[in-house]
């Protein structure tokens, strides 16, 4: 083998071979795969990488082409490993016959003779370096690829599959990993070190071995102002550079929605959101931090929608993409979950396009039956009358049950598909009054959808991730009008505690048992979403959108910009009218078919007659059911509380001893019971 070897090399060197022998001898060169398999990217709207998924065998190997790195690197390694790299046809004579030469005194490989085209060929086999056989398989093969390839093809290869330590292949995975950037702007310290890597990748890796990366980077320094690639005072400034001494993880934003993407096309070598990266990282923090202030089991789902093209702009699907008591790897903004109060805007914004009511209509929040169904107040408190723009702002509950009787559940579930809400409905049942009170499973994607089409008059936003996707008119979900009514009543909500008084148009939501809070809003532009719970469904004690969601979601427009973008103006058909100038029929609602409750006289439900309590010190919890509110409650015939709005009451009866307890409703009826307090 060795006599083959010096004969080839004095054959291409003296030209001994005739030209016919050696083309026969290359041509017939069975040559590896040319593709190089590389990492599935997912980029943000500027380009930027979001998310990248290791090659099969577990490497990390980013595309890139010679024109996206550096010159200078491209200099340096040209000049170090193959400095007649635009000369040769894949071997360098000289080179190979110096190489040769050692080989023969010293009775083994000893140098380098390998040009990067040969480099190529040994890392498209992964074969052996330091074998007579496997030498030779390179020269053969890399005479083979200089006849298919151009030199940047074959360069390209390289930048692509040199290795540089553990399971980083490739120049631009070692410049994330190593320096937190691409390759396309490299200090000479940073290019010098990645041309010393693939040469040793394991024993000068400056993760581990930072002393024999530092001192093969100075080697190559040394060589390249030598050669006349940098200038001494380059030298002596990258010197001084220190090395990195850790791996920079790849960027993992968005991890959900990269999956879900990477399913939806699994044969795209890149996929090109419509996601801002910066803004990204920025709510994925905040939803971190909010989560973490919760409780170990606590997830958090938020959504950033541009309502005037639909496309996604970001997408944070829980606390962490992690398994953990969160079970922060489902991606909750897909999730179903009951939606609260959050349907009741689409609801009064129906009833405004067909008449039933106005923004200044007066409606009755009084106990009600509807047939068997008699919802209450979340607070178990009513208001008598009311406009209907306060019912909406207090998130009363009877006015939309009485709203959504006289629309129709039906018509409220096709305008929700009108919108592009894919609701579930729990078994087969048909849609009933409580949909309007969330009882039904929506997702936080498709209710960021219904918000940006308040947002845009009226018409169904269908929300895009991909860069490119077609937008089509959405359908008619509510009139310009309507959408305006809502969204102008909404702008009236009170901000959270500390939160800046902006005039957002946002809805909470609590669902029933706590399970799920809400947080949507929107401004002249951008629609954002907040949910937040326990993604295995078990209820959040005390846990209410206003309080949880309400905050997140001011933190999260704060995120996406300084100011908010105005509401537009209302449509020119807009009614804008004072209760008093409002025509006769809008005046006032009255629920078709429904029954204000007959109010017996009130009940003691707790503590009933006889009871006896152990307080232990803390105060008496009492119930009353029927009976008419505001309540006064007595203890042995003396007031402790008055004008109790709700039917659960916290009386200050913590001595022990006997009590007669009694309550009066607002029509002066009475209840009483005798209880001995322990």
């Amino acid at each position: 083998m060795r006599r083959t070897l010096l004969a080839l090399a004095l054959a291409l060197t003296l030209g001994e071979v005739s030209a016919a022998r050696l083309e026969a001898w290359v041509t017939s060169a069975e040559l590896p795969p040319l593709t190089v398999d590389t990492s599935v990217e997912v980029l943000d709207r500027h380009g930027d990488l979001l998310r990248a998924y290791t090659v099969d065998d577990g490497r990390w190997r980013l595309a890139v082409t010679a024109d996206q790195v550096d010159p200078g690197f491209t200099r340096m390694l040209i000049a170090y490993e193959d400095k007649r790299f635009h000369r040769h046809r894949g071997v360098d004579p000289i080179a190979m016959t110096r190489a040769v030469a050692q080989a023969l005194w010293h009775g083994r490989v000893v140098s380098g003779g390998s040009t990067l085209t040969m480099q190529v060929a040994r890392l498209l086999e992964d074969g052996p370096t330091g074998r007579w056989d496997g030498k030779l398989r390179q020269i053969r093969v890399a005479l083979a690829l200089e006849r298919r390839l151009s030199k940047e093809d074959i360069l390209t290869l390289y930048l692509n599959r040199a290795p540089y330590g553990g399971n980083l292949e490739g120049i631009r995975a070692a410049t994330r990993a190593y320096f937190g950037k691409d390759p396309r702007r490299l200090t000479p310290a940073e290019a010098a070190l990645v041309v010393a890597l693939p040469q040793s990748p394991e024993t000068r890796r400056p993760d581990r071995f930072p002393t024999n990366a530092q001192a093969a980077r100075a080697r190559v320094l040394a060589r390249m102002e030598a050669a006349g690639v940098i200038s001494g005072e380059t030298l002596v400034t990258a010197r001084r550079d220190p090395v990195p001494t850790r791996r920079i993880p790849l960027p993992n934003l968005a991890p959900h929605l990269a999956d879900r993407a990477l399913a939806e096309a699994p044969g795209l070598a890149a996929h090109s959101l419509t996601l801002d990266g910066d803004l990204q990282t920025r709510l994925e923090a905040l939803a971190a931090r909010a989560a973490a202030d919760h409780g170990a089991k606590l997830s958090i789902a938020l959504m950033v929608a541009d309502h005037r093209s639909g496309e996604v702009l970001a997408s944070v699907g829980s606390a962490g993409y992690r398994a953990d008591t969160r079970q922060g790897f489902v991606d909750m903004t897909r999730a179903l979950r009951s939606p609260g109060s959050t349907l009741k805007p689409l609801v009064y914004g129906i009833a405004f396009d067909d008449g039933l009511a106005h923004p200044e209509t007066l409606i009755e929040d009084r106990p009600t039956r509807f047939g068997s169904y008699a919802p209450e107040n979340f607070d178990g408190a009513y208001r008598g009358t009311i406009k209907v723009r306060d019912a909406l702002t207090q998130s009363l509950n009877i006015p939309v049950v009485a709203l959504t009787q006289a629309i129709g559940p039906a018509r409220l579930m096709a305008h929700l598909r009108r919108a592009g809400v894919r609701a579930q409905l729990p078994g087969q049942a048909p849609a009933g009054l409580a949909v309007a009170l969330g009882g039904i499973g929506v997702t936080l994607e498709d209710l960021t959808a219904l918000y940006a089409s308040f947002a845009d008059d009226g018409r169904a936003v269908a929300l895009s991730h991909r860069i490119g996707a077609p937008r089509s008119v959405g359908a008619k979900v509510l009139s310009p009008e309507a959408a305006w009514q809502v969204g102008h009543i909404l702008s009236d909500m009170p901000a959270p505690p500390n939160a800046p008084r902006n005039r957002l148009a946002y809805k909470t939501g609590t669902s029933y048992g706590h399970r799920d809070t809400w947080a949507i809003g929107f401004d002249g532009a951008h629609v954002v979403s907040v949910w937040m719970g326990r993604a295995d469904g078990t209820p959040v004690p005390g846990a209410f959108g206003a309080d949880l969601a309400a905050p997140i979601l001011f933190e999260a427009f704060a995120r996406l910009k300084p100011t908010l973008d105005r509401l537009a103006p209302p449509p020119p058909a807009t009614l804008l009218l004072s209760h008093a100038a409002l025509p006769e029929q809008l005046r006032h609602f009255q629920p078709r078919d429904a029954v204000f409750a007959v109010h017996n006289r009130p009940e003691l439900a707790f503590p009933p007659n006889g009871a006896v309590v152990a307080t232990q010190g803390a105060a008496l919890v009492a119930r009353v059911d029927q009976g008419l509110p505001p309540f006064t409650w007595l203890a042995n015939g003396t007031p402790v509380l008055v004008g109790s709005m709700s039917r659960q009451a916290v009386l200050p009866l913590a001595a022990p001893g006997h009590v007669t307890l009694s309550v009066i409703d607002a029509t002066g009826q009475a209840a009483r019971a005798q209880i001995e307090l322990q």
